[in-house]
């Protein structure tokens, strides 16, 4: 059985994880005694990135699409986030029509994330390169924006201070360095530092176009007392099209066999057995 603290693996909804940057190790040494607020863009941005890199966990959640078209769907999430690379199953459980589509997806340091998609009864279709830009399950989620930690690009700036929703936040520009790839040139984060939790994401083009908008409008804590985002609403494009996603469970308390993360492990669906009581 594999432990949540296993050794590195090839390559949110917590969104995403990719290896730290070098300033995380002069940060680590002094992160509890540093409020967030008086933080560097560096530092703010390591100790994001570290809170994504939290091991093994499982999720439970509902997804829902209007516009055009709308979608429904209930989802489980196995997950293994750490400094190394990330390996990441989304599973469909309802409706009946829809059951057992699911998708594995990988990354590894800075190395581009790759994936495997699973359509019952026994269709794999490989994800890599332009096909992570491919909806997940039809939503304005893509593949890459559930697997890629932009907290973990080589360059952050302070943005400036803005209120959302009445929370004082901290605004974090994040742009990937060369050699870490991505679709985006940049996001930029509104975290409420003082629950250390971010409360709007934006994804941006080269050319200054904004491509997606995460807003997270609800905040809970976890299974181990953290403050996170319980539940998001993302707009992309076309315009008219909005996903929400809320979720109603999630477990730290989980192993997973390697199996779990293989494409043929996609095919089945049951739950870790701890996270299913």
């Amino acid at each position: 059985m594999k432990t949540p603290a296993s050794a590195p693996r090839p390559a949110n909804l917590r969104i995403i994880a990719a290896s730290l940057s070098c300033a995380l190790a002069v940060f680590a040494s002094h992160a509890a005694d540093t409020p967030a607020s008086a933080m560097s863009a560096t530092e703010l941005a390591a100790r994001l990135s570290a809170l994504q890199q939290d091991g093994a966990s499982y999720v439970r959640l509902r997804l829902e699409v209007t516009g055009a078209t709308k979608i429904a769907l209930q989802l489980q999430i196995k997950q293994h986030r750490s400094k190394t690379g990330s390996e990441i199953v989304y599973q469909v459980l309802w409706p009946k029509e829809r059951k057992g589509e699911s998708v594995l997806l990988r990354k590894s340091g800075d190395r581009s994330a790759t994936g495997t998609l699973f359509r019952p009864p026994d269709t794999l279709i490989t994800l890599d390169g332009e096909r992570m830009k491919d909806a997940l399950f039809g939503s304005d989620l893509t593949y890459e924006d559930i697997i890629e930690n932009f907290f973990a690009w080589e360059h952050q700036a302070n943005g400036g201070s803005e209120i959302l929703d009445h929370v004082s936040c901290q605004i974090l520009e994040s742009k990937p360095g060369k050699g870490q790839h991505s679709t985006f040139a940049s996001a930029r984060t509104w975290v409420d530092t003082r629950r250390l939790v971010p409360l709007r994401v934006e994804k941006y083009t080269a050319s200054g176009e904004l491509v997606r908008r995460i807003d997270f409008t609800k905040v809970t804590t976890d299974d181990i007392n953290r403050h996170i985002p319980a539940n998001l609403t993302v707009r992309g494009r076309p315009q008219d099209s909005v996903t929400e996603l809320d979720g109603s469970k999630i477990r730290h308390d989980v192993t997973y066999t390697d199996r779990e993360f293989t494409p043929e492990g996609l095919k089945e669906l049951k739950p870790p057995t701890s996270a299913a009581k």
